[in-house]
């Protein structure tokens, strides 16, 4: 049998990369660690390290060993947090890795309920992408991650049921030993600036003031629209083929080159980046449009930007949990808290735009500065976006 202590050894030497330095992070001699490597080779019958010039390097089976490795200890780390706060020797703590728009509308709003129900006293937040946010998961860094995948009509996903897993390469959340919850269906937009031709799009027209299309409307209903929806969907997009265009992450960028090739063309994109407050500003300076998500507007919205509900394509945001139900007291309560949360979120849409006529100032309101620093419009993050009054794309 694997004993836990050579295998923390182990990971320490994968993760700082010398004995020496896993020493130091262990607080152990520097012979102690060679003593228990000896021991776990044995133990193992695998060649773990070999030297590497003046160093060690771990072997291929070394590092196959210490992959798992962290995964074990980050499962025997999770159990006995939850076994001493079971038997009343901790006080109740959650630990939530999310997304950045999720972080600031979904996870804000959940904690001061969390804490006023007196569920949870003590709760930590990190901000991390999925990938990042499932990793945290499995080595038990977290007790929940919230989660994003875009579903697209021309992807015929069957829709996320409570407690099963995501079946699809290209869907993260394939290990059986993951337990998700569907949070939030939100909208993706269209993000163009606020005024008419002169800032770099098209002329105003239907699906473009930044209200709700008809083909979006039809979409949120489902059933045998979805064609329909996808149809309107590419034309909008097409609208703007020739355009430069601003993309977010892998999995972001990855949506919008499938839902462009879906509208007929490939996109120039012009600039990267993960940041959707620097994406608006970007797309207000006129160095392109680009597609956000409902909770990229809610967590801060640019006064310039006009945004247009594409139909064919919702996002689902997902808290998932590790291991075996029934959940720990802390997690679920920071399940219902979230939930709740979205449900409130989900009640109050994001508000569209007033119509304003293009290339017109409303009065007494100077024309919007495009590298104007966006402004939030309510103290609550779960309020409407508020009104966006400088015109209409």
């Amino acid at each position: 049998m694997l004993d836990a202590t050579r295998l923390r050894v182990l990971v320490a030497i994968a993760r700082h990369g010398s004995v020496t330095a896993a020493a130091q992070a262990l607080n152990y001699a520097q012979p102690s660690i060679s003593h228990h490597m000896a021991r776990l080779e044995s133990e193992t019958g695998a060649k773990l390290m070999e030297r590497a010039g003046r160093g060690i390097r771990l072997t291929e089976a070394g590092r196959l060993l210490a992959e798992r490795a962290e995964e074990i200890l980050g499962r025997l780390d999770a159990a006995e947090a939850e076994l001493a706060a079971h038997v009343g020797l901790r006080q109740e703590k959650v630990r939530l890795a999310a997304f950045g728009s999720a972080l600031g509308t979904l996870a804000a709003a959940a904690i001061p309920a969390l804490r006023a129900d007196r569920a949870v006293t003590d709760v930590s937040l990190i901000q991390a992408e999925p990938a990042d946010a499932l990793r945290m998961l499995r080595v038990g860094e977290v007790d929940v991650a919230l989660v994003f995948r875009y579903l697209l009509k021309i992807d015929r996903h069957d829709d996320a049921r409570p407690g099963n897993p995501l079946a699809g390469t290209a869907d993260p959340l394939t290990d059986e030993d993951l337990r998700y919850q569907p949070v939030l269906d939100e909208a993706v937009y269209l993000i163009t600036p606020a005024a008419g031709p002169d800032r770099g799009g098209p002329a105003a027209g239907p699906g473009r003031s930044g209200r709700r299309s008809p083909a979006a409307e039809r979409d949120r209903g489902g059933g045998g629209q979805a064609a329909s929806a996808t149809a309107a969907g590419a034309s909008i997009l097409a609208a703007y083929a020739g355009h430069r265009w601003i993309a977010g992450c892998e999995r972001c960028q990855d949506v919008l080159l499938r839902l462009c090739r879906s509208a007929g063309f490939s996109p120039e994109i012009a600039v990267t980046t993960d940041d959707y407050v620097t994406a608006q500003t970007l797309v207000t300076a006129g160095l392109g449009v680009a597609i956000l998500p409902g909770l990229a507007l809610r967590a801060l919205r640019h006064p310039g930007v006009a945004a247009t509900e594409l139909p064919g394509i919702r996002r689902q945001v997902l808290a998932v949990t590790y291991g075996g139900p029934p959940e720990p007291l802390a997690s679920a309560a920071m399940l219902a808290a979230l939930t709740r949360a979205a449900a409130h979120l989900d009640a109050n849409s994001l508000a569209p735009p007033n119509q304003t006529p293009p290339n017109r100032t409303p009065p007494n309101q100077e024309p919007a500065d495009p590298l104007a620093p966006p402004s939030r419009t309510s103290a609550n993050p779960l309020a409407p976006a508020g009104p966006v009054t400088t015109g209409a794309a």
